[in-house]
Protein backbone atom coordinates (compact mmCIF):
# COMPACT_ATOMS: atom_id res chain seq x y z
CA UNK A 1 0.00 0.00 0.00
CA UNK A 2 2.99 2.62 0.98
CA UNK A 3 4.77 1.51 -1.96
CA UNK A 4 2.37 2.55 -3.96
CA UNK A 5 2.22 5.54 -2.47
CA UNK A 6 5.68 6.38 -2.37
CA UNK A 7 6.01 8.02 -5.71
CA UNK A 8 3.33 10.49 -4.64
CA UNK A 9 4.83 11.16 -1.45
CA UNK A 10 8.26 12.15 -3.20
CA UNK A 11 6.94 14.84 -4.89
CA UNK A 12 5.68 16.74 -1.64
CA UNK A 13 9.21 15.71 -0.23
CA UNK A 14 7.76 13.35 2.77
CA UNK A 15 10.05 10.45 3.63
CA UNK A 16 7.48 9.23 6.38
CA UNK A 17 3.75 9.40 7.08
CA UNK A 18 2.71 10.21 10.96
CA UNK A 19 0.88 7.66 13.07
CA UNK A 20 -2.36 9.30 12.26
CA UNK A 21 -1.91 8.90 8.66
CA UNK A 22 -0.42 5.28 8.90
CA UNK A 23 -3.77 4.27 10.93
CA UNK A 24 -5.80 6.21 8.37
CA UNK A 25 -4.78 4.40 5.26
CA UNK A 26 -5.35 0.88 7.56
CA UNK A 27 -8.73 1.87 8.39
CA UNK A 28 -9.82 2.77 4.89
CA UNK A 29 -8.65 -0.66 3.48
CA UNK A 30 -11.47 -2.25 5.82
CA UNK A 31 -13.76 0.38 6.43
CA UNK A 32 -15.65 2.84 3.55
CA UNK A 33 -16.98 5.03 6.70
CA UNK A 34 -14.41 6.72 8.43
CA UNK A 35 -14.69 9.62 11.68
CA UNK A 36 -11.23 11.17 11.53
CA UNK A 37 -10.77 13.11 14.97
CA UNK A 38 -7.13 14.86 15.08
CA UNK A 39 -6.36 18.15 16.09
CA UNK A 40 -5.57 20.80 14.13
CA UNK A 41 -2.10 20.51 12.28
CA UNK A 42 -2.09 17.01 12.11
CA UNK A 43 -1.70 16.47 8.94
CA UNK A 44 -5.39 15.09 8.52
CA UNK A 45 -5.24 16.42 4.41
CA UNK A 46 -2.87 13.41 3.77
CA UNK A 47 -4.50 11.35 5.65
CA UNK A 48 -8.20 11.09 3.75
CA UNK A 49 -6.31 12.26 0.20
CA UNK A 50 -4.36 9.42 0.35
CA UNK A 51 -6.20 6.55 1.18
CA UNK A 52 -8.77 8.60 -2.12
CA UNK A 53 -5.88 8.17 -4.14
CA UNK A 54 -5.97 4.40 -4.31
CA UNK A 55 -9.38 4.25 -4.83
CA UNK A 56 -9.75 6.67 -7.73
CA UNK A 57 -9.59 4.70 -11.03
CA UNK A 58 -7.39 6.62 -14.10
CA UNK A 59 -9.31 5.18 -16.68
CA UNK A 60 -12.67 6.31 -15.48
CA UNK A 61 -14.85 9.29 -17.05
CA UNK A 62 -16.51 11.39 -14.73
CA UNK A 63 -16.79 12.95 -11.06
CA UNK A 64 -15.39 9.69 -9.14
CA UNK A 65 -14.66 12.27 -5.61
CA UNK A 66 -16.07 15.50 -3.76
CA UNK A 67 -14.70 16.79 -0.90
CA UNK A 68 -16.41 19.49 0.71
CA UNK A 69 -14.98 22.27 2.97
CA UNK A 70 -16.00 24.84 5.51
CA UNK A 71 -14.03 27.85 3.35
CA UNK A 72 -12.63 28.94 0.33
CA UNK A 73 -9.32 28.67 1.49
CA UNK A 74 -9.10 25.59 2.71
CA UNK A 75 -10.54 24.40 -0.60
CA UNK A 76 -7.88 25.77 -2.33
CA UNK A 77 -5.36 24.76 0.34
CA UNK A 78 -6.49 21.17 -0.37
CA UNK A 79 -6.22 21.26 -4.09
CA UNK A 80 -2.89 22.78 -3.94
CA UNK A 81 -2.00 19.38 -1.97
CA UNK A 82 -3.48 17.42 -4.84
CA UNK A 83 -2.11 19.31 -7.35
CA UNK A 84 1.29 18.45 -5.99
CA UNK A 85 0.79 14.92 -6.00
CA UNK A 86 0.63 15.22 -9.94
CA UNK A 87 -1.37 12.71 -10.14
CA UNK A 88 -2.50 13.54 -13.73
CA UNK A 89 -5.99 12.99 -12.87
CA UNK A 90 -8.22 16.31 -12.83
CA UNK A 91 -9.74 18.56 -9.54
CA UNK A 92 -12.18 21.19 -9.86
CA UNK A 93 -12.33 23.35 -6.85
CA UNK A 94 -15.65 25.43 -6.22
CA UNK A 95 -16.09 28.62 -3.81
CA UNK A 96 -18.12 31.47 -3.13
CA UNK A 97 -16.43 34.34 -4.63
CA UNK A 98 -15.11 32.67 -7.44
CA UNK A 99 -16.54 32.36 -10.92
CA UNK A 100 -19.68 30.40 -11.68
CA UNK A 101 -18.91 30.20 -15.19
CA UNK A 102 -15.45 29.02 -14.91
CA UNK A 103 -16.39 26.30 -12.50
CA UNK A 104 -19.45 25.50 -14.76
CA UNK A 105 -17.47 25.08 -17.87
CA UNK A 106 -14.84 22.65 -15.78
CA UNK A 107 -17.42 20.86 -14.83
CA UNK A 108 -19.60 20.13 -17.99
CA UNK A 109 -16.52 19.99 -20.35
CA UNK A 110 -14.61 17.15 -19.54
CA UNK A 111 -15.66 16.60 -15.94
CA UNK A 112 -13.14 15.99 -12.97
CA UNK A 113 -12.23 13.08 -11.05
CA UNK A 114 -11.85 15.36 -8.11
CA UNK A 115 -14.21 18.13 -6.39
CA UNK A 116 -13.26 20.53 -3.94
CA UNK A 117 -16.07 22.37 -3.05
CA UNK A 118 -17.86 24.59 -0.25
CA UNK A 119 -21.01 23.55 0.75
CA UNK A 120 -23.14 25.98 -0.88
CA UNK A 121 -21.37 26.55 -4.03
CA UNK A 122 -21.59 22.62 -4.30
CA UNK A 123 -25.43 22.27 -3.24
CA UNK A 124 -25.59 25.07 -6.33
CA UNK A 125 -24.00 23.05 -9.02
CA UNK A 126 -25.79 19.89 -7.68
CA UNK A 127 -28.90 21.64 -7.97
CA UNK A 128 -28.20 22.98 -11.86
CA UNK A 129 -27.60 19.41 -12.70
CA UNK A 130 -23.90 20.63 -14.10
CA UNK A 131 -22.25 16.89 -12.94
CA UNK A 132 -23.14 13.50 -13.59
CA UNK A 133 -23.47 12.13 -9.16
CA UNK A 134 -24.06 8.55 -10.78
CA UNK A 135 -19.95 8.01 -11.11
CA UNK A 136 -19.11 9.25 -7.71
CA UNK A 137 -18.04 6.89 -5.52
CA UNK A 138 -16.51 8.91 -2.17
CA UNK A 139 -17.37 12.22 -0.45
CA UNK A 140 -15.52 13.53 2.41
CA UNK A 141 -16.27 16.15 4.57
CA UNK A 142 -12.93 17.97 5.90
CA UNK A 143 -13.45 20.33 8.95
CA UNK A 144 -17.10 18.74 9.42
CA UNK A 145 -17.51 19.79 12.74
CA UNK A 146 -16.65 24.12 11.52
CA UNK A 147 -18.98 23.24 8.97
CA UNK A 148 -21.96 23.07 11.04
CA UNK A 149 -20.85 25.38 13.34
CA UNK A 150 -20.86 28.14 10.12
CA UNK A 151 -24.42 27.14 9.72
CA UNK A 152 -24.08 24.89 6.65
CA UNK A 153 -26.17 22.12 7.99
CA UNK A 154 -28.93 22.62 5.52
CA UNK A 155 -26.79 22.56 2.40
CA UNK A 156 -24.59 19.56 3.99
CA UNK A 157 -28.26 17.51 4.58
CA UNK A 158 -28.80 18.40 0.82
CA UNK A 159 -25.56 16.92 -0.33
CA UNK A 160 -26.21 13.45 1.52
CA UNK A 161 -29.22 13.08 0.05
CA UNK A 162 -28.14 13.79 -3.53
CA UNK A 163 -25.27 11.66 -3.04
CA UNK A 164 -26.44 8.97 -1.04
CA UNK A 165 -25.63 5.94 -3.05
CA UNK A 166 -21.20 6.46 -2.45
CA UNK A 167 -19.34 3.53 -1.34
CA UNK A 168 -18.09 5.22 1.83
CA UNK A 169 -17.89 8.78 3.61
CA UNK A 170 -15.30 10.21 5.36
CA UNK A 171 -15.82 12.94 7.94
CA UNK A 172 -12.77 14.31 9.48
CA UNK A 173 -13.21 16.78 12.98
CA UNK A 174 -10.34 18.51 15.50
CA UNK A 175 -13.39 18.53 18.05
CA UNK A 176 -15.56 15.53 19.36
CA UNK A 177 -19.52 15.32 18.30
CA UNK A 178 -21.83 14.45 21.12
CA UNK A 179 -24.17 13.52 18.38
CA UNK A 180 -24.07 13.28 14.59
CA UNK A 181 -26.69 14.80 12.69
CA UNK A 182 -29.01 12.70 11.63
CA UNK A 183 -28.65 12.56 8.06
CA UNK A 184 -25.07 11.19 8.91
CA UNK A 185 -26.14 8.87 11.50
CA UNK A 186 -27.29 6.43 9.87
CA UNK A 187 -24.28 5.28 8.38
CA UNK A 188 -21.47 2.71 10.25
CA UNK A 189 -18.56 4.89 11.26
CA UNK A 190 -15.52 3.85 11.93
CA UNK A 191 -14.16 6.39 14.50
CA UNK A 192 -10.04 6.53 14.72
CA UNK A 193 -9.67 9.43 17.43
CA UNK A 194 -5.84 11.25 17.73
CA UNK A 195 -7.60 14.17 20.07
CA UNK A 196 -6.04 12.44 23.44
CA UNK A 197 -2.88 11.31 22.04
CA UNK A 198 0.35 12.97 23.81
CA UNK A 199 2.00 12.95 20.57
CA UNK A 200 0.11 15.47 19.58
CA UNK A 201 0.09 18.21 22.32
CA UNK A 202 1.52 21.40 21.02
CA UNK A 203 4.63 22.34 23.37
CA UNK A 204 3.33 25.64 24.63
CA UNK A 205 4.17 28.27 27.33
CA UNK A 206 1.18 30.55 27.97
CA UNK A 207 1.53 33.91 29.59
CA UNK A 208 -1.14 36.09 31.06
CA UNK A 209 -0.24 39.63 31.07
CA UNK A 210 -2.28 42.34 32.83
CA UNK A 211 -2.94 46.18 32.16
CA UNK A 212 -5.25 48.95 32.35
CA UNK A 213 -7.80 48.94 29.88
CA UNK A 214 -6.43 52.22 28.59
CA UNK A 215 -3.34 50.73 28.34
CA UNK A 216 -4.24 47.69 26.16
CA UNK A 217 -3.09 48.79 22.54
CA UNK A 218 0.64 49.55 24.20
CA UNK A 219 0.94 46.13 26.00
CA UNK A 220 -0.55 44.50 22.55
CA UNK A 221 2.61 46.84 20.83
CA UNK A 222 5.25 46.33 23.36
CA UNK A 223 4.30 42.04 22.88
CA UNK A 224 5.31 42.83 19.17
CA UNK A 225 8.29 44.68 20.03
CA UNK A 226 9.43 42.08 22.32
CA UNK A 227 9.69 39.01 19.91
CA UNK A 228 10.24 41.90 16.56
CA UNK A 229 9.38 40.11 13.24
CA UNK A 230 8.55 36.86 14.67
CA UNK A 231 5.32 35.31 12.92
CA UNK A 232 2.48 36.25 15.20
CA UNK A 233 -1.08 35.52 15.02
CA UNK A 234 -3.19 38.51 16.84
CA UNK A 235 -7.15 37.43 17.42
CA UNK A 236 -9.80 39.58 18.14
CA UNK A 237 -13.30 38.61 18.23
CA UNK A 238 -14.73 41.36 16.02
CA UNK A 239 -13.62 43.05 12.33
CA UNK A 240 -14.06 46.52 14.41
CA UNK A 241 -11.25 45.41 16.45
CA UNK A 242 -9.44 43.94 14.24
CA UNK A 243 -9.04 47.25 11.75
CA UNK A 244 -8.71 49.24 14.80
CA UNK A 245 -5.81 47.07 15.57
CA UNK A 246 -4.66 46.99 11.92
CA UNK A 247 -4.53 50.31 11.62
CA UNK A 248 -2.56 50.91 14.53
CA UNK A 249 0.62 48.70 13.64
CA UNK A 250 0.13 50.30 9.87
CA UNK A 251 0.83 53.78 11.29
CA UNK A 252 3.70 52.24 13.57
CA UNK A 253 5.27 50.91 10.53
CA UNK A 254 5.15 47.48 11.48
CA UNK A 255 4.88 44.63 8.68
CA UNK A 256 1.06 43.42 9.50
CA UNK A 257 -2.07 42.07 7.29
CA UNK A 258 -5.47 41.65 8.00
CA UNK A 259 -8.17 39.07 7.47
CA UNK A 260 -11.49 38.46 8.56
CA UNK A 261 -14.63 37.45 7.09
CA UNK A 262 -15.62 41.44 5.42
CA UNK A 263 -12.43 40.74 3.54
CA UNK A 264 -13.20 40.59 -0.15
CA UNK A 265 -11.77 36.72 -1.27
CA UNK A 266 -8.90 38.37 -3.44
CA UNK A 267 -7.75 40.71 -0.06
CA UNK A 268 -8.31 37.66 2.15
CA UNK A 269 -6.32 35.17 -0.05
CA UNK A 270 -3.52 38.63 -0.92
CA UNK A 271 -3.26 38.62 3.11
CA UNK A 272 -2.45 35.08 3.75
CA UNK A 273 0.27 34.92 0.87
CA UNK A 274 2.39 38.00 2.08
CA UNK A 275 2.18 36.12 5.18
CA UNK A 276 3.61 32.92 3.74
CA UNK A 277 6.21 34.95 1.87
CA UNK A 278 7.82 36.51 4.89
CA UNK A 279 6.16 40.42 3.66
CA UNK A 280 4.24 40.53 6.77
CA UNK A 281 5.54 38.94 10.12
CA UNK A 282 2.21 39.55 11.62
CA UNK A 283 -1.95 38.95 11.17
CA UNK A 284 -4.65 40.65 12.90
CA UNK A 285 -7.69 38.43 12.68
CA UNK A 286 -10.85 37.06 13.61
CA UNK A 287 -11.56 33.42 14.47
CA UNK A 288 -11.93 32.79 10.89
CA UNK A 289 -8.25 32.19 10.56
CA UNK A 290 -7.87 29.73 13.41
CA UNK A 291 -9.53 26.79 11.31
CA UNK A 292 -8.51 24.77 8.44
CA UNK A 293 -5.94 27.28 7.07
CA UNK A 294 -2.28 26.04 6.23
CA UNK A 295 -0.29 28.93 8.01
CA UNK A 296 3.21 27.48 8.84
CA UNK A 297 5.65 28.00 11.76
CA UNK A 298 3.75 30.62 13.37
CA UNK A 299 5.81 31.33 16.85
CA UNK A 300 3.33 33.54 18.57
CA UNK A 301 -0.41 33.92 19.28
CA UNK A 302 -1.74 36.59 21.21
CA UNK A 303 -5.32 36.98 22.33
CA UNK A 304 -5.98 40.59 22.24
CA UNK A 305 -9.71 39.98 22.89
CA UNK A 306 -10.89 37.15 25.18
CA UNK A 307 -11.75 34.12 23.32
CA UNK A 308 -15.45 33.29 23.39
CA UNK A 309 -14.55 29.65 24.75
CA UNK A 310 -12.22 26.78 25.62
CA UNK A 311 -13.12 25.70 22.12
CA UNK A 312 -11.78 28.97 20.37
CA UNK A 313 -9.02 28.81 22.58
CA UNK A 314 -7.42 25.68 21.53
CA UNK A 315 -8.18 26.17 17.43
CA UNK A 316 -6.53 29.70 17.57
CA UNK A 317 -3.78 28.04 19.77
CA UNK A 318 -3.46 25.18 17.16
CA UNK A 319 -2.41 27.96 15.08
CA UNK A 320 1.04 27.69 16.49
CA UNK A 321 3.14 24.75 18.04
CA UNK A 322 2.28 22.30 15.36
CA UNK A 323 3.83 18.72 14.94
CA UNK A 324 5.57 19.35 18.12
CA UNK A 325 7.42 22.65 17.77
CA UNK A 326 7.51 25.11 20.62
CA UNK A 327 5.31 27.71 20.40
CA UNK A 328 4.21 30.97 22.87
CA UNK A 329 0.46 32.44 23.78
CA UNK A 330 -0.35 35.48 25.25
CA UNK A 331 -3.14 36.46 26.68
CA UNK A 332 -3.88 39.96 27.20
CA UNK A 333 -5.56 41.38 30.10
CA UNK A 334 -7.74 44.35 31.25
CA UNK A 335 -9.11 44.93 34.92
CA UNK A 336 -12.28 44.16 33.40
CA UNK A 337 -11.69 40.68 32.10
CA UNK A 338 -10.74 37.74 34.24
CA UNK A 339 -8.34 34.30 32.94
CA UNK A 340 -11.07 31.79 32.15
CA UNK A 341 -10.88 28.57 34.38
CA UNK A 342 -9.66 26.52 31.61
CA UNK A 343 -6.29 28.01 31.21
CA UNK A 344 -4.52 25.99 34.21
CA UNK A 345 -0.63 26.23 33.41
CA UNK A 346 0.61 29.43 32.62
CA UNK A 347 2.68 32.60 34.19
CA UNK A 348 1.37 35.75 35.25
CA UNK A 349 3.06 39.21 35.37
CA UNK A 350 1.23 42.66 35.17
CA UNK A 351 2.55 45.00 32.42
CA UNK A 352 5.28 47.18 32.82
CA UNK A 353 5.50 49.40 30.17
CA UNK A 354 9.03 50.21 28.73
CA UNK A 355 10.55 51.84 25.81
CA UNK A 356 11.21 49.33 23.45
CA UNK A 357 12.45 49.65 19.67
CA UNK A 358 9.93 49.27 17.06
CA UNK A 359 10.52 46.01 14.52
CA UNK A 360 12.45 46.82 11.36
CA UNK A 361 10.54 45.99 8.16
CA UNK A 362 10.52 42.65 7.14
CA UNK A 363 13.30 41.56 4.40
CA UNK A 364 10.72 40.93 1.79
CA UNK A 365 8.27 42.64 -0.36
CA UNK A 366 5.82 41.01 -2.70
CA UNK A 367 5.47 41.86 -6.29
CA UNK A 368 2.23 41.15 -8.03
CA UNK A 369 1.57 41.05 -11.77
CA UNK A 370 -1.54 40.71 -13.12
CA UNK A 371 -1.14 37.07 -14.89
CA UNK A 372 -1.98 33.78 -13.50
CA UNK A 373 -2.56 30.03 -14.20
CA UNK A 374 -5.43 31.52 -16.65
CA UNK A 375 -3.19 33.12 -19.21
CA UNK A 376 -0.64 29.80 -18.55
CA UNK A 377 2.23 31.90 -16.94
CA UNK A 378 4.31 29.17 -15.05
CA UNK A 379 6.75 29.88 -11.95
CA UNK A 380 9.48 29.26 -14.23
CA UNK A 381 8.16 32.01 -16.32
CA UNK A 382 7.73 34.15 -13.57
CA UNK A 383 11.09 33.45 -12.03
CA UNK A 384 13.46 33.65 -15.50
CA UNK A 385 11.66 37.45 -15.60
CA UNK A 386 13.24 38.41 -12.53
CA UNK A 387 16.79 36.94 -12.60
CA UNK A 388 16.89 37.76 -16.75
CA UNK A 389 15.55 41.21 -16.92
CA UNK A 390 15.86 42.53 -12.88
CA UNK A 391 19.28 40.92 -12.42
CA UNK A 392 18.31 39.17 -9.25
CA UNK A 393 20.31 36.64 -7.46
CA UNK A 394 18.49 33.40 -6.51
CA UNK A 395 18.56 34.34 -3.14
CA UNK A 396 16.82 37.78 -3.50
CA UNK A 397 13.98 35.79 -4.48
CA UNK A 398 11.33 34.48 -2.62
CA UNK A 399 8.06 32.15 -2.78
CA UNK A 400 5.75 32.61 -5.65
CA UNK A 401 2.02 32.30 -5.55
CA UNK A 402 0.39 31.78 -8.72
CA UNK A 403 -3.83 32.28 -8.97
CA UNK A 404 -5.81 32.29 -11.41
CA UNK A 405 -5.48 35.72 -12.53
CA UNK A 406 -3.09 37.24 -10.52
CA UNK A 407 1.06 36.15 -9.82
CA UNK A 408 2.52 37.22 -6.23
CA UNK A 409 6.66 37.10 -5.91
CA UNK A 410 8.89 37.94 -2.87
CA UNK A 411 11.59 39.79 -3.78
CA UNK A 412 14.23 41.03 -0.88
CA UNK A 413 13.64 44.31 0.07
CA UNK A 414 16.93 46.01 -0.39
CA UNK A 415 16.15 44.61 -4.19
CA UNK A 416 13.00 45.68 -4.72
CA UNK A 417 12.93 49.35 -6.10
CA UNK A 418 15.53 48.84 -8.70
CA UNK A 419 14.24 45.66 -10.03
CA UNK A 420 10.61 47.28 -10.09
CA UNK A 421 12.13 50.04 -12.56
CA UNK A 422 13.81 47.00 -14.91
CA UNK A 423 10.62 45.40 -15.07
CA UNK A 424 7.70 48.34 -15.99
CA UNK A 425 7.83 47.62 -19.39
CA UNK A 426 9.05 44.46 -19.65
CA UNK A 427 7.41 41.43 -20.91
CA UNK A 428 6.05 37.85 -20.31
CA UNK A 429 5.73 35.28 -23.13
CA UNK A 430 5.75 38.29 -25.38
CA UNK A 431 2.24 39.67 -23.67
CA UNK A 432 2.88 42.98 -21.38
CA UNK A 433 1.07 42.90 -17.92
CA UNK A 434 0.58 44.82 -15.03
CA UNK A 435 3.32 44.81 -12.88
CA UNK A 436 3.87 46.65 -9.28
CA UNK A 437 4.67 46.03 -5.72
CA UNK A 438 1.60 45.64 -3.11
CA UNK A 439 2.18 47.88 -0.03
Amino acid sequence: MIEKLNPYLQKLGIEKLNNMQLEALQVAEKHPDMLLLSPTGSGKTLAFLLPLLLNLKFDQKGVQAVVVVPSRELALQIEQVFRSLQTGLKVTCCYGGHSVKIEESSLLNDAPALIIATPGRLSHHLRKGNFDVSTINYLILDEFDKSLELGFDEDISFIFDELFKVKGVVLTSATHFEELPSYVAARDFFQLSFLQEEVHKPKLSVEVIHTRSKDKLKLLLHTLCKYPNQSTLVFCNFREATEHVYELLRHKGISAVIYHGGLEQQDREKALVKFRNGTASIIVNTDLASRGLDIPDVQHVIHYQLPLNEESFIHRNGRTARMKADGMVHLLLSEEEYKPEYITDYTETDFINEDLPLPEPTEWVTFYIAAGKKDKISKMDVAGLFYKKAFLEKEDLGMITLQDKMAYVAVKRKKARAALDLLKNEKIKGKKYRIGIDN
